[in-house]
């Protein structure tokens, strides 16, 4: 069996590179270790900047639809080849296959959406209070982007990463989760299999000491990061000694607001389906719900049969499941406590509640939570697992309040036929995204983005790509 494990390479320069150490790499379905990710010293990340920086004047001095050009060659490799990459994000990451396809589809349609901004990076021309001066706003890119990824999708991050920051100018270093860094390193092979010019993608493994080096390295010029609150406090925190530029998309504690005029078996629907994607594990994904009183009984009974109702198994064995394992054995640990710890303050578990005992791996059964109270903990703090707490309210104005008093803001929902309490919603909810009578669910085109430690700045669309780039104000006397 050892034999068969596969030992990955880092990737500078448009060479793989000998590793010195490596991490295992477990499927969390199974709890066999599946591969052996490289780890990177300080001396890797050198190298991968340097690389990264070297080839940045050339590549930024090209048209863009010259780079969009070479994003598309990427893509077309990545559409030739989903299955075997859905199965390896399966493997390593524990979704089902269904949304593992979706996710290496959705990288790809990403990274052409980005492709096509090649013809409409724009600039501005400012009116002067001088006669015969004309103001100049240019838009330029950054330089060395670092990318630090997250697990939980692992392949659209290098998407999200990759294609904004070379269709602006700038190069990359990506780094992998230690957790899920295989289907990066095949994505690195097909990008080995195009013309790319040498060091505009560049890839290091490691965990927190490699990510650390590539966020205190002073030839980094913005550090784009996905992950949990600590790690982007982290973050921030070193790359302050170099006052470089971060874009940190972190947790939250999505709130679901379902009033008495709601459409009970939409909302049951869509909320179910935020809640078990992935397993509970995306930022984005319901974490809470605030239920009106004359409802809540019809509500929690509906949510109740829908979620006991959900499939669990193994995604590359079991067929027809409609979730996987978590990723790994501390979240299903931070999991069960969280939902032991609501049960002894008083809620009441309707389905779920424990750990899958019938075998290996990393599952844990949906739950639902009722009776639960604003001060719990599982109201509170993010769970990112397949848990829904769920509180009872008077109104809309309360659900609100209680929605708001939080740490974090990333997204939210509201659940009404009632347009004026849709759009009340929508002018007091303080979260950067907000679904009326749909799932928690962000488009290429829109800018997904949160506030308080929900993170800085964002990503996706027109506002997601200018982060990539600063702007060059040039003042022309004639």
């Amino acid at each position: 069996m050892a034999s068969k494990i596969s030992s990955f390479q880092h990737y500078i320069r448009g060479t793989f590179q000998e590793a010195d150490s490596f991490i295992d790499i477990v499927n969390p379905a199974t709890e066999e270790v599946i591969g052996r990710g490289p780890v990177g010293s300080g001396d890797v990340v050198d190298k991968a900047v340097a690389a990264a920086r070297a080839a940045q004047p050339q590549w930024a001095a090209r048209p863009a639809i010259e780079r969009a050009g070479y994003l598309r060659k990427i893509t077309e490799k990545i559409r030739a080849n989903v299955d075997r990459l859905a199965r390896i994000v399966s493997e390593e990451q524990g979704k089902t296959l269904s949304l593992a396809k979706l996710e290496v589809a959705f990288a790809a349609d990403y990274i052409d959406y980005m492709a096509e901004w090649a013809r409409r990076i724009e600039g501005e021309i400012v009116s002067s209070d001088r006669a015969g001066e004309q103001i100049f706003v240019f838009r330029k890119p950054l330089g060395v982007v670092a990318g630090i990824l997250p697990w939980n999708f692992p392949f659209f991050m290098i998407a999200r990463k990759m294609a904004p920051a070379l269709i602006t100018g700038n190069t990359i270093v990506i780094k992998p989760s230690e957790e899920t860094p295989i289907n990066c390193f095949e994505f690195v092979r097909l990008v080995a299999e195009t013309d790319l010019p040498p060091g505009v993608f560049n890839v290091v493994g490691g965990g927190r000491d490699t990510g650390a080096a590539l966020a205190s390295h002073s030839d980094v010029d913005f550090i784009s990061f996905t992950g949990s609150g600590p790690t982007g406090s982290s973050i921030m925190t070193a790359a302050a000694a170099n006052v470089t530029k971060v874009n940190l998309e972190l947790g939250g504690k999505a709130p679901c607001i379902v009033l008495a005029d709601a459409d009970l078996e939409l909302a049951v629907s869509a909320i179910r389906g935020t809640r078990i994607l992935n397993s509970g594990q995306a930022c984005s994904s319901a974490e809470r719900v605030y239920v009106q009183r004359s409802v809540a009984a019809e509500f929690t009974d509906k949510i109740t049969s829908a979620i006991s109702a959900t499939r669990l198994g193994n995604p590359l064995t079991d067929t027809d499941i409609d979730m996987g394992p978590l990723t790994n054995r501390a979240g299903l640990l931070k999991v069960d406590a969280m939902v032991q710890a609501a049960i002894k303050d008083g809620a009441t578990v309707r389905t779920g509640g424990a750990q899958r005992s019938d075998g290996r791996g990393f599952f844990y059964a949906p739950t639902v939570l009722a009776d639960c109270k604003s001060d719990m903990s599982i109201m509170r703090d993010e769970t990112f697992g397949p848990v829904l707490p769920i509180q009872i309210v008077e109104d809309l104005e309360e659900a609100i309040t209680l929605a708001n008093d939080t740490n974090y803001g990333l997204t939210s929902s509201v659940y009404t036929r009632d347009l004026s309490s849709a759009m009340k919603a929508c002018r007091e909810l303080q979260f950067g995204e907000t679904y009326i009578n749909r799932e928690h669910f962000e488009a290429m085109q829109g800018f997904h983005a949160g506030i308080r430690k929900s993170g800085i700045g964002g990503a996706d669309g027109k506002h997601g790509l200018y982060e990539y780039m600063y702007t060059h104000t040039v003042y022309v006397q004639a």
